[in-house]
């Protein structure tokens, strides 16, 4: 029988995703802090995919944790570049200096989504995309900025492909949703197996 299902997120854009997509969800925002997961974690070798999987996991956990018998859904996102791990830009000048570093260059997204019940981990997926930009001048990268505004601050990479972001690239190989950060098709799919939504 199909169960109300907690979204162990903050984020208003996955909710739509899934409100959007007949799934009705309840939020619970996570307890927990994601630079020092990421940092318990640094330099053990984890890929950029595992840190998006554990991010996940820690989220789906603490939640499930408080919340006796419910299934949470957990959700992250990472963005490599090179050797690096992007996080979202803190203001507008280092969103500039990302967006001109990424210029003409290809980064991968690594979205990760973890099922638990009572502190369990009953399913996990990680969606990976790969992205290239075109070659951006730097004033077109300033336009851009003023046009976007703080929602640059919002995304790790500093654009939503689902609004003026999309023109910055040249590229796209990847689900649409693993890129906005929910992969919305495997977890569908999982939750019509165990009959948490209708299927």
């Amino acid at each position: 029988m199909p169960e109300l299902i907690i979204l162990g997120s903050g984020s208003a854009f996955r909710r739509r995703l899934l409100d959007n997509a007949g799934v009705e969800v309840e939020v619970v925002r996570p307890r927990i802090d994601e630079r020092a997961v990421e940092q318990s974690v640094g330099g053990s070798g984890v890929t950029p995919a595992e840190l998006a999987e554990i991010l996940a996991e820690a989220k789906a956990v603490e939640v499930s944790g408080r919340c006796p018998g419910r299934l949470v859904l957990g959700c992250d996102q990472t963005m490599s570049f090179e050797d690096g791990v992007f996080h979202k830009a803190p203001d507008m000048e280092t969103a500039r200096r990302n967006l001109l570093a990424l210029s003409g260059r290809t980064h991968e997204l690594d979205s990760a989504v973890v099922l638990a019940r009572d502190g369990e981990v009953l399913w996990r997926h990680v969606g990976k995309a790969r992205l290239t930009m075109r070659r951006l001048e730097p004033a077109f990268v300033g336009r851009y900025l003023a046009n976007v505004g703080e929602a640059a601050l919002q995304s790790v990479g500093g654009y939503q492909i689902e609004g003026e972001g999309i023109q910055l690239f040249e590229r796209i190989d990847g689900d649409y949703f693993t890129i906005v950060g929910l992969p919305l098709l495997p977890l569908l799919a999982e939750l019509r197996r165990i009959g948490a939504i209708d299927g």
